[in-house]
């Protein structure tokens, strides 16, 4: 007996000396190791315990552990290195002032991609716009057709998509489509099961399991793509759904949101991003076209890929570069707003140097924890002259970024720690004066119909509702 209580003490002191040192070298803030410091040496196998369950980062290693299963890539044919070295531009031959020279730098060092010239970008407002441009689209293809998409719904619009796909492998396309296996519930009926009656190539990104979940299945892949022949590619915030027919008021479910057409050469970018997917969730490599878009503007982009894999941080430290370098204004769409700390000092401190900085985000949010928990933060950046205002209802599903009228971000991403930690995202910067007041004009147009929010308000919110939106921002990490 007396020794088993030893060995129990024994085990007790190597847990909790074991696990504090495991805090000590690995929690990325002072607060956070001295907190774990602290459970694991005052409350012996528990404070471990607690530790092992909610104190580790498994983020990263997750992730590496799934980019070691992605195949070796293949060797970039010379075609297509010319392709890309023809559109390439360099950081100062950007021809813009110093401060974007140097979010250009910024992003030359955790991008995959280079900048390239001789894009253009469209607008696509809500699905009755995006729609029918992207099925054209499709039913133009003659080579290749890529998609992916977080959610593909089967309902009405969901079946367009699907019997044009299907149409385009009837008239020889190579037509691929990646849906994300979680994204994909969010039908009764799965489209994976019809896309592939109608001979479409299809991958699910990282599916769940019922029995024995994978430990991974936080990590999701919320990318939208659509890429026609290596020349037309689409991105932005829309899933294939209903939802996004803003029109249809009867639908209670139905948002607003924007989507993107590009052309040119960084078309190709969206190509090797989607490619790229398709080998991690298959296995399988495909070349790209060697071939060059046909220069189409006077944008230069970069698609910009983020995920807790090789690519984790790239977008939050690019946005951040951004919110410093600013010198006039930020404007900021967004419908899941929940900054990092990083984040929000850099938006404190542009807007103590005297940067108008508006946040656009939706009074209705069809997540309202998501909406609680930003509430509870949105006093640290009133209290320092940032403008926040809500958008009336229905429900906002838009992402833009604008720095200055002349350097924007559209995509997928949200500025929430599920899209910059969690998820696989895409998002495109674009260096163009002309296509960057176009969004500044709507964001505007936006605030006009808006609410502005007051510190006041958030002050004398009720008591309980401050407890909630406190409770709320507690789990902001996995929300």
């Amino acid at each position: 007996m007396e020794f088993l209580n030893w060995a129990s003490i024994s085990l007790s002191i190597f847990l909790s000396f074991t696990t504090s040192g495991h805090a000590l070298l690995n929690q990325r803030t002072p607060a956070a190791a001295l907190g774990w410091v602290a459970v694991c040496l005052m409350f012996p196998f528990v404070g471990p315990i607690f530790y092992f369950l909610f104190g580790i980062n498994r983020v990263k290693t997750r992730a590496r552990r799934l980019e070691d299963k992605r195949p070796a890539a293949l060797s970039i044919t010379g075609e297509y290195r010319n392709a890309v070295n023809i559109a390439s531009v360099s950081s100062s031959g950007l021809n813009l002032p110093r401060s974007y020279v140097q979010i250009a730098r910024i992003s030359d060092t955790v991008s995959n991609f280079s900048m390239v010239a001789g894009n253009q970008i469209d607008p696509l407002h809500n699905g009755e716009a995006a729609y029918p441009a992207i099925l054209q689209t499709i039913n133009s293809a003659t080579k290749t057709l890529y998609l992916t998409s977080y959610i593909f719904d089967t309902s009405d619009t969901g079946k367009l998509f699907i019997d044009a796909l299907g149409n385009a492998v009837k008239r020889g396309v190579d037509t691929r489509v990646i849906i994300d296996g979680f994204g994909e519930l969010y039908s009764l009926t799965r489209a994976s099961k019809k896309l592939e009656k109608q001979g479409v190539k299809v991958a699910r990104f990282l599916p769940p399991r019922l029995f024995l979940p994978p430990i991974h299945i936080n990590l999701r892949n919320h990318k939208k793509i659509i890429v026609a022949d290596g020349q037309v590619g689409y991105t932005g915030g829309m899933n294939i759904s209903n939802r996004h027919l803003a029109e249809n008021i009867k639908n209670p479910l139905r948002c607003i949101d924007m989507h993107f057409r590009l052309r040119g050469p960084v078309v190709m970018q969206l190509e090797q991003a989607f490619l790229d997917d398709w080998a991690f969730c298959t296995g399988e490599q495909v070349e790209a076209a060697p071939y060059l878009p046909v220069k189409s503007g006077s944008a230069v982009c970069r698609v910009i890929t983020d995920g807790p894999n090789e690519d984790m941080n790239n977008l939050s430290t690019i946005l951040i570069g951004a919110i410093s370098s600013a010198r006039e204004r930020i404007l900021i769409m967004t419908p899941y707003f929940l900054p990092s700390l990083e984040m929000t000092s850099a938006l404190q401190t542009a807007a103590l140097r005297g940067v108008d900085i508006n946040i656009v985000l939706p009074a209705k949010n069809n997540l309202p924890y998501i909406k609680w928990a930003s509430t509870n933060m949105l006093h640290d950046l009133l209290f320092r002259g940032v403008k926040i205002f809500y958008q009336p209802a229905p429900f906002v599903h838009t992402k833009l970024f604008v720095i200055d009228d002349q350097y924007s971000q559209i995509g997928s991403a949200n500025l929430d720690p599920r899209s910059l930690r969690l998820n696989f995202e895409l998002n495109v910067e674009i260096y163009d004066r002309h296509f960057a007041k176009t969004l500044t004009t709507h964001i505007h147009d936006n605030i006009l119909q808006s609410h502005q929010v007051r510190i006041e308000s958030i002050l004398n919110r009720p008591f309980l509702i401050k407890l909630r939106d406190a409770f709320m921002w507690l789990f902001s990490p996995y929300l």
